[in-house]
C-alpha cells in the first residue's frame, strides 16, 4: 500500500463528509494489478449509521456505458456486428428519421450508424421538459417508461430503443456530439444480436467470466441490505432522495423490463475494478480472454472528429482536453483538462458520482505501472462537491 496516498484520501473523504458535501463516499486505487489505497468515509444509509464499506452496493448510472460498449465489441468481433452498420437494421424505429431544429421539422441526410450510437454522435438527446423538440419527446417517452416501472407492463428494452428512434434526432447523425440516449439503443442492438436479453448476455460473457458477482441490473434480495441510499444537498443539509430516474427503478428489487445499457447496473468498486482490470490486460482476467488486443485498441483510444469534438467541448465543460469513443472519454490534450491527467487516461463517470479511470503507463510519461482510479458515492448532482477531481488530483501527484 501507498500510504501517504492512502492517508491524504482519507482525510480528504472524511472531510467531505463533515462538510456535508456527500452522505458517504469511498476510493480504491489500483497500479499494477495490486491495491495500493483504499479509503472510505461516511454512511452508506444515515438513519441506521450503516458505514459506506468496500462492498456497499451502488447505482452506477453512467458507469454502465462502459461495460455496454464491451458487450457491442464482443459482438463485433464475432462478426455480429459491424460499426457501419445502420441503426435501422436493428430497430425499425431508426427508418426515416426526422431532425427537429430551429428550422422545423426534416429528413435526415444519412442513417445513424452504430459508430455514431457508439461515439454519440448520433443526435438522440436525454429527455428535457425545457428542451428541444426532440428532448421534450424523449422526456415524455421516459416519464411514461417511469409510471409504468412498478406494474405489470413496464416498458421492455428493445420497445423502449424503438421509440427513442421514433422521437427523432437533434442534428444530422454524424455532424455533431451529444450526450443522450445512444447506450441504450446499443443495449437493445446487443440483445437483438445476441438473441438473449440484455441482462443474460452481460451476465455470461462479461460478470461471471470476470468474477463480478455484485454486478447486476437487480440486487438480490440477500445481498438488498448493502445498497446505498442515494441523498441530495438542501439548504446545506443532505436528505434522503428516493427517485426512479431515466427508467431506473429506486428499489433495485426485481429484475427490470428495461435494462437500460446507459444507465441501469449497479455495482461494487471491488466488482467494477475487475472489469477496469480486463481492460489494462488487453481483453483477459481471471483466466478468461473478454476481447482481444485489436479490440482493446479500439476501445481505448477517442474517436471523434475534428468537428465533433469541438461540440463535446463546447457543451461539457469538464472534458476539454478530451476526446470520446465506445462511451468513454480519452484524454488527448491533459494540460486542458480541469484535474491532473495523463494522456491515454479514459473511462466514465455515473450520474450519483461514481468515477472510473484508467490510466495506461505505456501511453503516460514517468508513470511506472497502470493506474485505475475508482471512487463510489450516491448524492444527487455531484458535480457541485468537487470530490472526483480532488481525488485524481491527490492521486495523479503521488503517484
Amino acid at each position: 500500500m501507498n500510504r501517504n496516498l492512502q492517508n491524504t484520501l482519507q482525510e480528504l473523504l472524511e472531510r467531505e463528509v463533515e462538510n456535508k458535501n456527500v452522505a458517504g463516499v469511498n476510493v480504491l486505487i489500483r497500479q499494477s494489478d495490486a491495491d495500493i489505497a483504499y479509503a472510505q468515509a461516511g454512511h452508506a444509509d444515515v438513519a441506521s449509521a450503516k458505514p459506506f464499506d468496500r462492498d456497499t452496493i451502488m447505482r452506477v448510472y453512467s458507469m454502465s456505458k462502459p461495460i455496454t460498449a464491451a458487450a457491442v465489441m464482443i459482438l463485433v468481433q464475432r462478426g455480429l456486428i459491424a460499426m457501419g452498420e445502420p441503426v435501422e437494421k436493428y430497430l425499425p424505429g431508426f427508418k426515416d428519421q426526422v431532425i427537429y431544429d430551429e428550422t422545423g421539422e426534416k429528413n435526415v441526410v444519412r442513417p445513424a450508424y452504430v459508430r455514431d450510437l457508439m461515439c454519440m454522435t448520433s443526435g438522440l438527446p436525454y429527455g428535457n421538459a425545457e428542451g428541444t423538440v426532440t428532448e421534450k419527446r424523449v422526456q415524455k417517452l421516459f416519464d411514461e417508461v417511469d409510471a409504468a416501472l412498478y406494474t405489470d407492463h413496464a416498458l421492455p428494452t428493445v420497445e423502449i430503443a424503438n421509440r427513442i428512434g421514433e422521437a427523432g434526432v437533434d442534428f444530422q447523425p454524424g455532424s455533431a456530439w451529444k450526450y443522450g440516449t445512444s447506450a441504450d439503443v446499443l443495449g437493445a442492438i446487443v440483445e437483438i444480436a445476441s438473441g438473449v436479453s440484455f441482462g443474460e448476455f452481460l451476465r455470461e460473457e462479461l460478470f461471471e467470466p470476470l468474477g463480478m458477482n455484485d454486478t447486476g441490473f437487480y440486487v438480490p434480495e440477500a445481498k438488498r441490505d448493502r445498497i446505498a441510499s442515494v441523498y441530495e444537498r438542501r439548504n446545506g443539509e443532505l436528505e434522503l432522495f428516493e427517485t426512479n430516474h431515466l427508467g431506473i427503478k429506486y428499489s433495485l428489487d426485481s429484475e427490470p423490463a428495461f435494462q437500460s445499457g446507459g444507465a441501469g447496473l449497479t455495482s461494487t468498486l471491488d466488482d467494477y475494478a475487475r472489469f477496469a482490470q480486463m481492460l489494462l490486460n488487453g481483453g483477459s482476467f481471471n483466466g478468461h480472454t473478454i476481447l482481444n488486443e485489436a479490440t482493446i485498441r479500439f476501445m481505448t483510444h477517442g474517436a471523434l472528429t475534428t468537428t465533433q469534438r469541438d461540440y463535446l467541448w463546447a457543451t461539457w465543460d469538464s472534458l476539454c482536453g478530451y476526446d470520446y469513443g465506445c462511451l468513454m472519454r480519452h484524454a488527448i490534450k491533459p494540460e486542458m483538462a480541469f484535474h491532473y491527467t495523463w494522456p491515454g487516461e479514459y473511462g466514465w463517470d455515473g450520474w450519483l458520482g461514481t468515477f472510473f479511470a484508467n490510466m495506461p503507463s505505456n501511453l503516460s510519461p514517468g508513470a511506472t505501472g497502470n493506474v485505475t482510479v475508482l471512487i463510489g458515492m450516491q448524492i444527487s448532482n455531484p458535480e457541485g462537491n468537487f470530490i472526483s477531481e480532488k481525488v485524481r488530483n491527490v492521486t495523479v501527484g503521488k503517484l
